[in-house]
């Protein structure tokens, strides 16, 4: 009887391949059967989650600048608070608890990105305007990702690593069947939270190892503006693991296209030039910046562009699959659609008809929002402002979806402040400038944000939920609660910070909402913005895609900084190192599942030990290692530790043929 239990809760071993011609995907949960998923249980623990972590990533994120990943977290107190209540057969309700909890993360990176921004600037937004904005954002962010559920995670098996979503699946497998498999995620998971905690806590060694830690290599820094960094850290490195070699690839070579070849040439061609058309504050030449200063102030424009034609590029070559949404909505609408009855529970989603409506219907309440409550009941700025929120929205859903699939890492700032820019460009335009422009415009990218945040969150449920076999229809419905409620506690605690501590100053951290804020004054005073940067990574990106590349992958290597490109190919490497060894397939394959597992523990362990360490700092439990971190002895020690970890990593992952 218990090896039938534990069978029943084994990844099939197709999980993460693609398919051959003809076979299916039969996940852990029988398509057959109903499973408990939607309960009292489920949901009360969901909506417990989605407060608690709502709450705890605002503050965190305001207070220390710090943002955390909410998912594994969950997915662990999940698996805990079910082992406790000896709750049997709780796979279902772990993941209904999961989606319903990771809203959390969603609508808080998608709030405190853009809206404290109108405190900064000295403009009113009360609470409902800042939890309607939220709200709205997240439901669209739902709708808009629906229809494409089926593409990115049954379509496209075994094409996508997406990183987040094999951890959090691994995690609750785990937790779900114990023993053997549980061992290697749960030590890992020891391992690289402790390494990652010491790091961020303690700081006993740098987190980053640079070139510059060598005379030579301070020296190419400070004149050629040449600069190697790799971030060192535990999950990180297991992030790359499961990216894989061929993503990682992709996106480091971006990186080091604008590191090693844009970064260096704009110091050779403009060194005693200031280039601030579209920023004021840059005061400084571009010869006397460091490496890091050009890369922030102008070379990560041009992967801005990029991901933005990436976008466009997306939806051109999904219009069949939009073209198949939208049809399909249409026919169910005239009561013509298919038998809900006849689909499979594990591909139900909601109705066509429903997410039809319920989209015009959002997007209706937020012109209406627009039109009263923020453009003074001027028709055209509404109109005008609905039209590029829903285009916007609607034009990056699936990039934010496809970043997640392909790194685990929504660029959502970056589309945010291409929508910022946009959007005060256009209202500019139409007449709607000054104080009143401003909170319009960050309103408006406050909804996009959201709904960009939200959808490549939700892309993430949606895969586990895949892999697991649960019902999507009910993670869909589920969802929306956990929006409005994650909505409200975000817009209180940003007002209770805001009254506390303001955000005028720097008692609060607030880093994307300050360079929000910087970025949005200028323009709606008439500043231009860098459409030459990003019309250049607009050309790179269709270039790549001419040439069959990954114009996304590359795009967001461009707009990542180097340090977390870098140890993705470190851990892709190790994944085609230890998949690759050994003449027998079987055994190969035996230690490439063996690392995902390690890998999964990796990730869940640093993002469970980050909350704690944000948590410590918060609390005001804080170790000051500035000025060790500024001895390049701290950076040797950090390698040291980092090919320290590696060697465990690939050590860990022996499998002999005889222990098959």
């Amino acid at each position: 009887m218990e090896n039938k239990e534990q069978e029943a809760v084994k990844l099939p071993e197709n999980a993460f391949r693609e398919l051959k011609d003809g076979e299916e995907y039969r996940p852990v949960m029988s398509p057959d059967r109903v499973y408990a998923e939607v309960n009292g249980w489920s949901v009360t623990w969901g909506v417990l989650m989605v407060v608690l972590f709502s709450a705890a990533a605002a503050y965190l994120g305001l207070k220390v600048g710090q943002v955390f990943e909410a998912a594994i977290p969950i997915a662990i107190i999940a698996i805990g608070v079910s082992s406790a209540a000896k709750r049997k057969n709780a796979l279902g309700e772990n993941v209904i608890i999961q989606s319903i909890g990771a809203c959390s993360g969603a609508v808080v990176a998608g709030a405190i990105f853009v809206l404290p921004a109108i405190y900064m600037l000295d403009l009113h937004a009360d609470f409902l305007k800042v939890f309607i904005a939220s709200s709205l954002g997240g439901i669209l962010g739902i709708l808009f990702l629906i229809p494409f559920r089926k593409y990115f995670v049954k379509d496209m098996h075994g094409k996508y690593p997406f990183p987040e979503a094999t951890a959090t699946t691994q995690v609750l497998v785990s937790g779900a069947k114990g023993g053997n498999q549980a061992k290697p995620l749960l030590f890992a998971g020891v391992v690289g939270g402790l390494y990652d905690f010491i790091v961020a806590t303690f700081g006993l060694w740098n987190e980053n190892f640079t070139s510059r830690v060598i005379g030579w290599g301070q020296q190419i820094a400070d004149h050629a503006k040449l600069v190697f960094k790799v971030n060192t850290g535990a999950a990180v490195l297991g992030l790359g693991y499961i990216v894989g070699l061929k993503y990682a690839s992709i996106i480091c070579f971006g990186s080091l296209t604008v590191w090693w070849v844009i970064v260096p040439l704009m110091a050779l061609f403009f060194p005693d030039t200031v280039l601030n058309q579209w920023d004021p504050s840059i005061t400084t030449t571009v010869g006397s910046m460091s490496a890091e200063d050009i890369f922030s102030h102008y070379a990560r424009n041009i992967g801005i562009g990029g991901i933005a034609m990436a976008g466009i590029i997306g939806i051109i070559k999904s219009w069949g699959i939009i073209k198949s949404a939208v049809g399909l909505a249409a026919r169910e609408m005239k009561g013509k659609g298919s038998d809900e009855k006849a689909v499979i529970r594990t591909q139900r989603d909601i109705s066509f008809k429903i997410i039809a409506i319920g989209s015009i219907l959002t997007i209706l309440v937020t012109f209406l929002f627009f039109y009263a409550g923020v453009m003074n009941f001027n028709l055209l700025h509404a109109v005008v402002a609905i039209l590029l929120v829903a285009v916007i929205a609607f034009l990056f859903t699936t990039v934010a979806a496809n970043a997640i699939a392909i790194v685990g890492s929504n660029p959502v700032s970056g589309m945010t402040l291409m929508t910022l820019i946009l959007a005060s460009v256009v209202m500019v335009a139409v007449g709607l400038k000054g104080e009143a422009g401003m909170l319009a415009a960050l309103l408006m990218g406050a909804v996009v944000c959201t709904a960009l945040s939200m959808s490549g969150s939700f892309i993430t449920d949606l895969k586990i939920g895949y892999w697991l076999g649960t019902t999507p229809k009910k993670q869909e419905s589920w969802k929306f609660l956990g929006t409005i409620i994650s909505a409200a506690t975000v817009a209180g605690v940003m007002i209770l910070l805001n009254k506390t501590y303001g955000f005028q100053g720097d008692k609060l951290a607030a880093p994307q909402a300050h360079a929000m804020a910087a970025v949005i004054a200028p323009l709606m005073n008439g500043q231009g913005a860098p459409w030459l940067l990003y019309g250049i990574g607009a050309l790179i990106a269709l270039i790549l895609d001419r040439c069959k590349v990954s114009a996304l992958a590359f795009a967001l290597g461009m707009f990542i900084p180097m340090q977390l490109n870098i140890p993705l190919v470190v851990g892709g490497a190790i994944n085609w190192f230890v998949t690759s060894r050994s003449k027998d397939a079987e055994v190969n394959k035996a230690r490439g599942d063996k690392g995902t597992l390690i890998a999964s523990g990796f990730i869940a362990g640093g993002a469970l030990m980050g909350v704690v360490s944000a948590l410590l700092k918060f609390g005001g439990i804080e170790f000051s290692y500035d000025a060790w971190w500024a001895n390049h002895l701290s950076e040797l020690l950090s390698l040291g530790a980092y090919l320290l970890l590696i060697s465990y990593f690939i050590i860990a992952t022996r499998v002999k043929k005889e222990d098959l």
